[in-house]
């Protein structure tokens, strides 16, 4: 069995995220070559994206924007929804969150994000599972980087409006991807966020902090 934890110490280099520069994490410089090898060392074909190895811009913005208004976590329960290396979970740690689970359904972003939470002096708890539906009573939800796909992001954003409804905080970093509820949508805040470009192709996305019309 490959040990997921030696393995994304090998393939990634511990980098601070480049707008959220106190916290590091476990980062790969190319994607398609670490796919490759998750795939050689596990014997197997069509994994999952590695996206738990890098700082996605609607996570370093959610991320950005919990570190500067810390009374949004601070003494509250929070769930990070998709959460790949855990950098929104760990900001909401860091900034005073009672209690931060991490939601993912990669067995690889699982082990970094307890890597990543480790490297950062910080507890969450990671949840191998998808919570989609679910209300567990979190008082914040957070979300970055969903909106990629058709069917995931009208799942999502129906759950999220739903949490939302219900009263918890429901905050949404997304840097204007393809489905983004946006007419659903207000703006809280906007950065310009350093991305990887074998990814996004640019250098810099202008990226937003939502939270839904109620």
């Amino acid at each position: 069995m490959l040990d997921r934890a030696a393995f994304i110490r090998a393939e990634t280099r511990l980098l601070p995220v480049p707008h959220v520069p106190e916290i590091r994490l476990h980062l790969a410089q190319e994607a398609t070559e670490l796919w490759q090898h998750t795939e050689d060392e596990l014997g197997e074909i069509g994994l999952p994206p590695p996206f738990w190895a890098f700082a996605w811009a609607g996570g370093q913005a959610l991320a950005r924007y919990c570190l500067d208004n810390p009374a949004i976590v601070s003494g509250r329960s929070v769930l990070d929804v998709a959460s790949g290396s855990g950098l929104v979970a760990i900001a909401a740690a860091r900034a005073g969150a009672a209690r931060v689970e991490a939601a993912d359904i990669d067995a690889f972003a699982a082990v970094a994000m307890t890597l990543n939470a480790a490297e950062n002096g910080v507890s969450i708890a990671p949840r191998l599972e998808d919570l989609t539906g679910r209300d567990e009573g979190w008082d914040v939800v957070l979300a970055g980087d969903i909106f990629y796909d058709r069917d995931i992001a009208s799942r999502m954003a129906e759950w999220l409006h739903a949490l939302a409804l219900r009263g918890a905080t429901v905050l949404i970093g997304d840097p204007g991807r393809s489905y983004l509820p946006a007419a659903d949508l207000e703006e809280l805040a906007a950065y310009q966020v350093p991305v990887t470009r074998s990814l996004e192709d640019v250098d810099v996305k202008l990226t937003k902090v939502w939270r839904f019309r109620l």
